[in-house]
């Protein structure tokens, strides 16, 4: 077989091995998906656990992304310092000892400890996902292992809206939670059993990680690559518009100001899943085989996300059809896939000893984008009398923020990225046979 034109030296083969060890690292982002995605089934039992109103059960999912986006660097630090199995163990115990600690509490502020544990653990495993396909698979299958990572993990996202609702009503919160973590466990042996970094033969060259500027210096050469902060606007641009329409205004807005059952609004929200899940794996063989196509999807997705989403809020009318509510949900499918691009420009704009940082950087920018929109509309909502107009008009604003950051970058990353690919291909002719 002739090699790929776009492969770097030292890329790995790929192959049923490294799909076996990948699948692995995905099904511990399966199940901390699962874990993650477990309370926006039990919002109503959790308000009546914990004798809260809706403001105190919104904080549930603000302090999570808050840790999640957090500890998106630091984690990226730890995968490059420690290696993928380390942080990935290190995960799986957070996170399940922050679900079984879920099941057993009675109070509001052990719910949230446990939740802000559970938030921990799940934002050790995405980054160690990407690293552990980096390491395994060669360069030009990265956008594809993304995406399909992601789409597993929008898997999990279903699986708490099937599954687990069903289990809570019929075996109760203590027995659903509890026994959801027992995944946890499972995945955990399995991991220590069969778990490895990288290939034999394919070790990544050594790399001084000790100092007391390490911390500083990876951060510090990652940001300054112009890819990198290029993946962190598109990923920040991209992603949250669903994210908040998912995690906690979706519902709101299709009953309270649309006008729908909660039966149809939930099948609204879960279209949006379906809808991602397709996408993500149109977009990954599209990127896969045509690079160039990064930045007009993920310009495309916004500018489409900003058009349903304008169509949607400012109506005239009472209410949207449900043929543009229906559309507006298929478009905000595409966030997520779009998101995951991010990562396309930041992976060829760093060594492999600084991949794990890079992601970091990249991931915190849609957690970031979400956070401060999912705050944004509630206060906007407060100070309006529940105006869904003004409050989901915030949008554009991160949007217009996220877009001119984009173009401002899009020539610098790629005048560099073709430096690199040229340095890569240079190297590759002067390596002794």
């Amino acid at each position: 077989m002739s090699q790929d034109a776009t492969a770097l030296p030292g890329d790995p083969p790929g192959g049923r091995r490294a799909m076996a060890v990948w699948g692995l690292g995905v099904g511990v982002y399966f199940v901390a998906i699962v874990f993650r995605t477990s309370l926006g089934v039990a919002g109503i039992d959790a308000a009546e656990r914990f004798h809260i109103n809706a403001s105190a059960l919104s904080t549930f999912s603000i302090l999570q992304l808050l840790v999640y986006a957090g500890m998106q660097i630091p984690v990226g630090l730890l995968v490059d310092r420690l290696g993928t199995k380390k942080v990935l163990t290190l995960g799986v115990v957070l996170f399940t000892a922050g679900q079984f600690a879920f099941a057993f509490s009675h109070s509001y502020g052990t719910a949230l400890a446990s939740r802000a544990l559970l938030g921990c653990g799940d934002a050790m495993t995405f980054i160690s996902v990407l690293r552990l396909g980096s390491r395994w698979f060669p360069a030009r299958r990265g956008p594809m292992i993304a995406q399909v990572a992601a789409l597993f993990g929008m898997a999990g996202n279903l699986i708490s809206t099937v599954v687990l609702a069903r289990l809570l009503h019929s075996a109760g919160w203590t027995r659903t939670f509890a026994g959801s973590a027992a995944a946890g466990l499972v995945v955990l042996v399995l991991m220590l059993l069969f778990l490895k970094d990288h290939p034999k033969g394919y070790e990544p060259a050594p790399h001084p990680h000790t100092g007391s500027g390490f911390v500083r210096r990876q951060i510090a050469r990652a940001w300054r690559e112009p890819g990198t902060r290029l993946g962190m606007w598109v990923h920040f641009t991209t992603q949250f518009p669903a994210m908040v329409f998912l995690l906690l205004w979706g519902m709101p807005f299709l009953v309270e100001a649309e006008g729908l059952s909660r039966g149809t609004a939930g099948m609204l929200l879960t279209l949006v899943v379906l809808s991602n899940m397709a996408i993500g794996l149109v977009y990954g063989q599209v990127i896969g085989r045509h690079h160039a196509a990064r930045l007009p999807l993920a310009l495309g997705t916004v500018a489409a996300t900003a058009l349903l989403w304008a169509a949607t809020v400012f109506w005239p009318g009472a209410h949207a059809p449900l043929w543009l509510l229906i559309t507006e949900c298929v478009v905000l499918g595409a966030c997520g896939p779009a998101s995951m691009i991010g990562f396309d420009f930041a992976r060829p704009a760093n060594p492999p000893e600084r991949q794990g940082t890079a992601s970091g950087i990249v991931n915190m920018g849609g957690f970031v984008a979400s956070m401060t929109t999912l705050l944004a509309v509630g206060l906007l909502l407060d100070a309006t009398g529940d105006n869904y107009r003004a409050a989901f008009a915030s949008v554009f604003v991160l949007e217009a923020l996220g877009l001119s950051q984009i173009l401002r970058l899009r020539t610098r990353a790629q005048r560099r990225e073709e430096e690199r690919i040229v340095a890569s291909r240079v190297e590759t002719l002067h390596v002794p046979v």
